[in-house]
């Protein structure tokens, strides 16, 4: 009995794996024979996918004066009906009559975006006599094969990584978005069977159909194809694995149920994505599309590919920030709240250039959730692809290509293909992430601009890229030093452009930073052994990251706790503001009401001579409720330098000096603490003011 339940087992097993196959030859789904009428036209139709016609046996004699291959939706063959070019990459002025064949197999691509559902007929056409020499008729609700979507690569080694994967025929695959770091020594595409990858495997030639190990990918869209009779029918798999090392780089399981279309030749490449079968036009064209933004120190080219925007910017920035340009948030106006933006910058230490797709939520760092994000923080995907990148004479030059529409409803907005539609431009540095901080620069004039990314000729470019001008030689103001204070009250308040936060730290901004005792990010000296009071009024909104600035105290210069791995947490040391629970999870301590110095109209820190006249140009704006409390003792092990940052976004905060017992003082003249001493004053006044009342009250009651 054991051993015929084995053998169901297995012949179970054979007819699923036999299931899986199409009968062979298989060439799509059948549609039906060509009628003759004349010219000797024989041939079996066949629908291989929703856009591809394939002939088997195809005869005419030739000698039709101007025949073509010819659909419409008409009841029956008519003049009201279109060419299918063919050879389809022909390079005439007009599509070629059509040759004598005799039982040739050939392929057809229906032209102007045409389906299978979209015509009723195929004929071989006489174009001149108005003469139906043969013809099919398409049957109503016909199914035919289609591609299949398979998930992305799974993640295990050498950042290998893609989008979604196509099976686009029996024998192709199609990898959007591929990337691959190339420091495999023996690694190849590779496919199996079994329930994983294997040794016990197939190589698979790479998209130029070579068996050399695989290069480094950098988001590249490729297409690769199963050698000699393999099928995607035949595989369980398809990975990215080292033969050398036996090491499985990352892979993706094929499903049983397959019904993708036959391997007929039909997805090989198409024809440029200039040339247009209606016009016949042989020459690519050479676009001049071009516009000047943030006071012309930024050029933005594009012209568009097919489904596709190729875009190229020429910025005149330093090499440690990035250039901004995308769509606005509002189709009316330049607005940063649901923008849908491109974030390009060149990476030192990787040593290439790169281009993130973000959507803008909130005007804040992004905090994993909302604000500033990169498309792939947020649940989405980087839909950018880098085409390239150089730096010449302090411009940084990426050109990078974007689809005109994606399938992220949220984060990306779709590009018009002949309709203007309204952007913004921005420069900015990067953070240690390599994410957007806020942007130093933007078009002040809050003017919108719209571009039509369908154009030919919208050149409105007056520099040559050398000319753009230089950056800034804007001086800081002068850094704040807060010494003998023992309460520090802690508000938000703006960077000062460039004359503030980057200029005095050195370090990326995000827009927003500390204001303490309404200094801007001063330097605080505190002495070890004694305690120190920060009345915080950050904000405590959770829902709202743009009004949650919660403080702490930390060795990190960058801050943002809430954002970091577990990894990345052990770098960093908490000295106050943040408790751990039971499980390890760490929550801040110092929440309290909003209070910000905003500006009264626009930013006016470039016309203010000093830090104070700036200050004119705020006023102070605060929600209800209480502020938030930090209470801190310094340790008498503190190391000499901390920070005060924010619990949820990076580079809010500045430096704290801990010094040893004494020295304030010594710096005060050998005097008593200031801030002891004017605390203690205060406190001196309020208890006898408050025994005067007592004394008085009491006299009054006798």
């Amino acid at each position: 009995m054991f051993w015929v339940v084995n053998v169901q087992i297995v012949i179970a097993v054979c007819h699923a794996v036999a299931s899986r196959h199409h009968p062979e030859p298989y060439y799509g789904t059948m549609i039906g024979p060509l009628q003759e009428f004349a010219h000797g036209i024989r041939g079996l139709v066949f629908a291989v996918d929703e856009t591809t016609i394939f002939i088997k046996g195809f005869s005419y004699d030739g000698t039709g004066p101007d025949a073509f291959f010819w659909i419409g939706n008409s009841p029956r063959p008519s003049p009201d009906g279109i060419i299918i070019p063919y050879p389809e990459d022909y390079r005439e002025r007009d599509p070629p009559v059509l040759k004598a064949h005799n039982n040739t197999d050939i392929i057809l691509r229906l032209p102007m975006g045409k389906r299978i559902r979209d015509i009723r007929w195929l004929s071989v056409w006489c174009r001149r006599f108005t003469v139906d020499f043969g013809e099919v008729f398409i049957p109503p609700n016909l199914e035919v094969p289609k591609p299949r979507v398979l998930p992305e690569f799974k993640r295990l080694a050498h950042g290998l990584r893609s989008d979604n994967i196509s099976i686009l025929d029996a024998k192709t695959f199609y990898i959007p978005n591929l990337h691959y770091d190339g420091g495999g020594p023996d690694a190849y595409f590779w496919v199996g069977n079994g329930t994983e990858p294997s040794p016990f495997g197939f190589k698979v030639p790479n998209e130029l159909g070579s068996f050399e190990p695989l290069r480094g990918y950098l988001g590249e869209d490729i297409e690769i194809q199963l050698p000699g009779a393999l099928t995607v029918y035949d595989i369980d798999w398809l990975a990215v694995w080292c033969v050398q090392f036996r090491h499985n780089f990352g892979h993706v399981l094929i499903p049983k149920d397959l019904d993708v279309p036959p391997a007929l030749g039909q997805t090989k490449i198409s024809p440029p994505w200039w040339y247009n079968p209606t016009t016949s036009t042989t020459v690519p064209p050479t676009p001049t599309n071009c516009r000047e933004f943030l006071d012309r120190r930024l050029q933005v080219k594009w012209v568009m590919k097919g489904d596709h925007v190729e875009v190229t910017l020429l910025a005149k920035i330093s090499e440690d920030h990035y250039v901004a340009f995308g769509l606005s948030g509002d189709n009316n106006k330049a607005q940063m709240i649901g923008a849908d933006v491109t974030v390009a910058f060149y990476d030192k230490k990787a040593g290439i250039f790169r281009a993130e797709d973000y959507y803008i939520s909130h005007l804040s760092q992004c905090d994993g959730k909302s604000g500033v994000c990169p498309d792939e923080r947020i649940g989405g995907r980087n839909d950018v692809m880098v085409l390239n990148g150089e730096r010449v004479n302090g411009v940084t030059v990426i050109k990078f290509s974007r689809p005109l529409h994606t399938n992220e409803a949220i984060n990306d907005r779709p590009i018009p293909e002949n309709d203007p539609v309204s952007v913004i431009a921005a420069f900015g540095q990067l953070n240690s992430r390599l994410e957007a901080n806020a942007h130093n620069m933007k078009d002040r004039t809050g003017k919108d601009v719209q571009i039509n990314f369908g154009d030919m000729d919208d050149n409105q470019c007056t520099l040559n890229v050398e000319d753009l001008p230089p950056e800034d030689g804007i001086k800081p103001w002068p850094k704040f030093k807060i010494i003998g204070e023992n309460v520090f009250y802690v508000k938000i308040g703006p960077t000062g452009d460039k004359k503030g936060y980057t200029k005095i730290t050195g370090l990326p901004s995000w827009g927003i930073c500390y204001y303490i005792n309404d200094k801007l990010i001063p330097e605080l000296y505190v002495e070890r052994g004694q305690t120190y009071t920060f009345v915080v009024e950050g904000g405590e909104s959770t829902t709202n990251p743009a009004r949650f600035h919660p403080m702490y105290i930390t060795n990190s210069s960058e801050g943002a706790y809430k954002q970091l791995s577990l990894e990345k947490r052990r770098e960093q040391k908490v000295y106050a503001g943040i408790v751990f629970d039971t499980n390890g999870y760490p929550h801040p301590t110092a929440m309290g009401r909003f209070c910000e110095w905003a500006h009264k109209g626009v930013d006016k820190a470039l016309e203010s001579e000093t830090f104070e006249d700036y200050m004119k140009t705020l006023r102070l704006e605060c929600d209800d409720g209480m502020p938030g409390y930090l209470n801190w003792t310094v340790p008498m092990d503190a190391p000499d330098l901390l920070y005060y940052q924010c619990y949820s976004h990076s580079f809010l905060g500045w430096k704290i000096h801990v010094v040893d017992p004494g020295y304030i003082s010594s710096q005060n003249g050998g005097n008593v603490n200031k801030g002891t001493a004017k605390c203690t004053c205060h406190f001196l006044m309020s208890s006898l003011m408050t025994i005067i009342f007592v004394f008085a009250y009491c006299g009054l009651m006798i």
